[in-house]
């Protein structure tokens, strides 16, 4: 093993700036000084795919046979084996969607669902109100008849009025 040496070039009499002055001379470092106020933001923007580009990769892949291809392919298109898994299951989802049997007919609409069952509900609720009018009727009658007779009335709440 060896050991590589770090070489001081100040301690070796070379002027602090003109290794410097050399560099920047040849554009391999630039000065501190001129790009000071030069602020670089790096946004990383996130790479997306179109349906061809997936197939025509997963189709590369499909002939990819002897080992190692499909490595350098995913180096080459700079993509992770994880992505191609996905896609891979993608395309299966897709196919099974795309032989699946369809229901023939009208599709149903939410808002016509949504109208038919606020209809019944009122009806219900119309239906149920003129049930209980009815009742209430019946109980009045019944109190009415007890007064005429003098049976005894149990009091039981009215809870309508």
């Amino acid at each position: 093993m060896t050991k590589v040496r770090k070489i001081d070039t100040a301690s070796k009499g070379a002027p602090e700036g003109a290794l410097e002055g050399a560099r920047r001379a040849t554009g391999d470092a630039p000065s501190g000084a001129a790009f000071a106020d030069v602020e670089v933001v790096a946004v990383a923007k996130r790479r997306q795919f179109s349906g061809s580009e997936k197939s025509r990769i997963l189709a590369e892949a499909a002939r990819c046979t002897k080992p190692g291809e499909i490595g350098a392919l995913l180096r080459r298109e700079g993509i992770y084996s994880s992505m191609l898994h996905k896609w891979r299951h993608q395309q299966a989802a897709a196919q099974r969607d795309a032989l699946a049997p369809k229901k023939r007919g009208s599709k149903i609409d939410p808002v016509q669902v949504d109208a038919r069952k606020i209809a019944h509900l009122t009806q219900e609720n119309n239906r149920l109100q003129n049930k209980l009018a009815h009742a209430h009727t019946i109980i009045d009658v019944q109190k009415k008849l007890c007064a005429l007779l003098d049976l005894p009335i149990h009091d039981i709440p009215n809870e309508a009025s």
